[in-house]
């Protein structure tokens, strides 16, 4: 019999071995090679500031507020520092709190900011002190500055205490989203120095007073709690280490079962054998989970310091720690959003402890009960604040990086978002469709969508998808695909100025009646105004947005290079060279727009749009560089001519009304788009720095009764008009020249010639005949092309550009008979 019971303990024990060996595997697999996943984290732009660079004193305080930098004279808690290990710190006394006008003494004076992440206002001269951070080229180490603005000019920048000035300040940039793992858990891995003392001191005076001392798992306290539960009838109360929280954070489920509670003491047993308690303590700090942001999990002290109260760990107070602390014990039970008064009485009874253990004196607790919870206002649930951008983050990194190693590697993305500019555009979208709405009942409901970038580098700054821009779904800016209608033209006249013995700005065109035949069938394009305006010069005939000589020209030159000039300016669809795309069918959306115009604006050069500077690991290291591909497929000088024409768009064409909201100085190019029926409303422009795209539309492609001269230009001129523009003041190429014009003719005039008309051209194309001043004179009329019978299909998106329709009727189609009515189904 004792045998038999010798034989089962044995057994008992093998199986309890070899089970004790499967959980040390399975710890350190988790422990040694994933620890907890990290997601990789998403920054905007840093400001880099600089003496002379156009920012506002208001601009640099938003952008200040929106980097969580605390005004050291508005402050709305008191500058209580942290406790030190173990010992007993006096804080300084609730400060009463000045009025608002206080926040900048007129007369100087004030606190000084001493603390990173904090600055003081006194009227136009800043004081800062910087956070430190880790970018790709370095680290920006925190120091104290001074800048001094004079109305929207830097005009000062100086370090205080002894340091060097700086030639270039590189603020850290905002954190604005973060790739995370499939079940949507978040965290700022935090290493074991980068706690602060107090932190660990209070909780491990509230959650396991003898955590250096037991060997994962506290007897007397899991004896406490076997009582309390006998006594209850159900489990009320646990006897857990921060060891067997941990191995419930990492391993286990939150089920109430004697199996699972086995499992913990056995698991935390072994990791206390196995690993340092420091490096237990850092595990737990980085894995505590501390609330719930919609179906993201928010994870470990440093993330949660951020979402309560939208500032780094280190920089929180005596209040705010102790709140943090509490919260361990049921985040949901102690939310301080959803339940502020019980989170004030777990945060009391947690300051209680703090003077018991003498790490806090009784007067520091009750001048940090005084103070309000201070967490910030809940942001939305989704996981980004700019979820249109982010999505071409996403798609752009998918074609550098494994989707697990953006999951859990920790690496840290640098994108080009431009939070003021960002916020600039989706405040003009949203304000702008509800007046357009009431003046066009037909239009509501209407959608939008806008991209910005930077003319120079090509890098996106602001994306807006849907007139709710925190709306997670469909993103208009990248994914809706419609007509382009007249936003084509420009690269129809670009392929011919690229022949400069047959095509210039003064080519005169003729706007006439044209008829297209193919199998029997007839179609006839007409303008906007139904009108036709005899011969007007090319560079004319894009200001107006004039159907006819479009087509006229694009068909001299031939649809297969127009074709191929879109492609080289970056349009990557596979397009049919159809007649019907001189007038914009085909189906481009306001991203691919933008590739197209920042070609152009870049005199040339193409240069693939990109929403990301450098991805870096954890440590700083930059790993797969985004390549800026730059590839010259247009020459300068036919670039500088259509430049010229687009630009005339806004001096005297379809985008006249620009002159009332932004400066004629601006020299700004642009052009309308509208389609078929005002079904899509279009504009594109681009500044000598800033390119925009705004379209307006119906997500049923239902008519608007907007043009782009209705519709979308208003929109675009808002939102330049919040923006830092330079001129758009290209030197003109060396194969460039400049001739004088008889506007009415094409031809020559002498330069003293009132009336002429300075126009440029590629040298050795201008006219070579002459004419009077007065309008006369005799030019060589170009042979027009005859009608030709096609053997494809044609359409016409006529421009309902020439300033506001004032008519919900459509463009005018021309179509006879079948003929017209396949146009008028393509356009549909």
């Amino acid at each position: 019999m004792l045998s038999l019971l010798f034989g089962a303990l044995l057994l008992s024990a093998c199986g309890l071995g070899l089970y004790m060996v499967y959980l040390d595997g399975v710890i350190r697999t988790e422990f040694d090679q994933k620890r907890w996943a990290m997601p990789a984290k998403v920054y905007a732009r840093p400001l880099e500031l600089y003496a002379g660079m156009p920012l506002s004193a208001e601009a640099f305080t938003q952008e200040l507020r929106l980097l969580n930098y605390r005004d050291v004279n508005c402050p709305v808690e008191p500058p209580t520092p942290l406790a030190a290990h173990g010992k007993r710190v006096s804080f300084k006394r609730k400060p009463q709190l000045p009025p608002k006008e206080a926040c900048a003494p007129p007369s100087g004076g004030g606190e000084s900011p001493n603390k990173p992440g904090s600055f003081a206002r006194n009227g136009e001269v800043f004081e800062v002190m910087t956070r430190d951070f880790v970018f790709w080229d370095g680290a920006e180490p925190a120091r104290k500055v001074k800048l001094v603005f004079a109305g929207d000019i830097l005009v000062d920048l100086t370090s205080l205490g002894g340091q060097e000035a700086p030639g270039l300040l590189r603020m850290d940039p905002p954190e604005i989203a973060g790739i995370y793992p499939a079940h949507y858990e978040d965290r700022i891995l935090l290493r074991g120095k980068d706690l602060p003392p107090v932190l660990v001191d209070t909780l491990l005076a509230v959650e396991d007073r003898s955590f250096y001392e037991h060997g994962g798992i506290n007897p007397k306290g899991i004896f406490r709690a076997m009582v309390a539960n006998l006594r209850a009838g159900r489990a009320v109360q646990g006897g857990s280490t921060l060891t067997q929280q941990l191995v419930k954070n990492l391993f286990l489920s939150n089920e109430r079962t004697f199996k699972r509670k086995v499992n913990e003491i056995l698991m935390a047993i072994l990791i206390d054998s196995r690993y340092d308690k420091d490096d237990i303590l850092e595990a737990y700090s980085n894995a505590i989970y501390l609330g719930q942001d919609g179906s993201r999990a928010i994870h470990g002290f440093g993330l949660a310091s951020q979402f309560y109260f939208g500032k780094p760990l280190d920089e929180l107070d005596l209040h705010q720690v102790a709140l943090l602390v509490g919260m361990v014990k049921g985040p949901s039970l102690y939310d301080p959003r959803r339940n502020p008064e019980r989170a004030k009485e777990r945060r009391a009874l947690v300051l209680d402890v703090m003077v018991e253990l003498n790490l806090i004196s009784a007067e520091d607790a009750a001048l940090a009960k005084e103070m309000a919870l201070d967490v910030t206002p809940k942001a939305g649930s989704g996981i980004t604040a700019y979820p249109a951008f982010l999505e071409l983050v996403q798609r752009q990194l998918r074609r550098y990086y494994k989707a697990d190693d953006l999951i859990s590697e920790g690496l840290r993305v640098f994108t080009t978002l431009d939070p003021r500019i960002q916020a600039t555009a989706e405040n003009t979208l949203a304000n702008s469709l509800t007046p357009l709405e009431r003046s066009k009942p037909r239009a509501r409901p209407l959608q939008g969508a806008i991209v910005v970038t930077d003319t120079q580098t090509a890098e996106v700054l602001a994306i807006v998808g849907d007139r709710e821009p925190k709306a997670v779904g469909f993103n208009r800016a990248l994914d809706t695909k419609r007509l382009a209608g007249s936003l084509v033209k420009p690269a129809v006249y670009l392929t011919a100025l690229e022949q400069p013995d047959r095509y210039t700005l003064a080519t005169m065109v003729n706007d006439s009646p044209l008829t297209y035949r193919s199998g029997g069938q007839v179609w006839s394009p007409k303008n906007y105004d139904k009108r036709f305006h005899g011969r007007v010069m090319l560079r004319d005939a894009l200001a107006r947005s004039y159907n006819i000589p479009a087509v006229r020209v694009g068909l001299d030159v031939d649809v297969i290079n127009v074709v191929s000039m879109l492609k080289r300016l970056g349009l990557e669809q596979d397009l049919k060279p159809y007649p019907s795309l001189l007038l914009g069918a085909l189906n481009v959306s306001p991203f691919e727009i933008a590739q197209i115009y920042e070609t152009i604006a870049s005199g040339g050069f193409r240069i693939p749009l990109r929403a990301i500077r450098e991805v870096t690991d954890t440590n700083g290291r930059p790993l797969q560089r985004y390549a800026m591909d730059v590839v010259k497929v247009v020459e300068p000088g036919p670039v500088y001519l259509v430049t010229n024409a687009m630009q005339q768009v806004v001096k005297a064409g379809t985008a006249t009304a620009m002159k009332t909201k932004l400066s004629p100085d601006l020299n700004i190019a642009g052009k309308t788009g509208t389609t078929d029926d005002y079904r899509d409303s279009w504009f594109a422009g681009f500044s000598g720095n800033r390119l925009a795209v705004v379209w307006l539309g119906r997500d049923d492609n239902k008519p608007t009764g907007l043009s782009g001269a209705s519709g979308a230009l208003p929109v675009w001129m808002d939102l330049m008009a919040g923006l830092s523009l330079d001129p758009l003041d290209t030197p003109p190429p060396a194969d460039v020249e400049e001739a004088s014009i008889n506007p009415y003719s094409g031809l020559r005039v002498g330069q003293s010639c009132r009336g002429g008309l300075e126009l440029p051209f590629l040298k050795g194309s201008a006219p070579r005949g002459s004419a009077s001043c007065g309008g006369g004179g005799s030019y060589a009329r170009r042979t027009e092309r005859p009608a030709r019978d096609l053997d494809m299909p044609s359409d016409s998106s006529d421009d309902a550009d020439n300033g506001d329709a004032g008519s919900d009727s459509g463009s005018d189609s021309g179509g006879n008979g079948e003929m017209g009515d396949f146009f008028k189904r393509l356009m549909n």
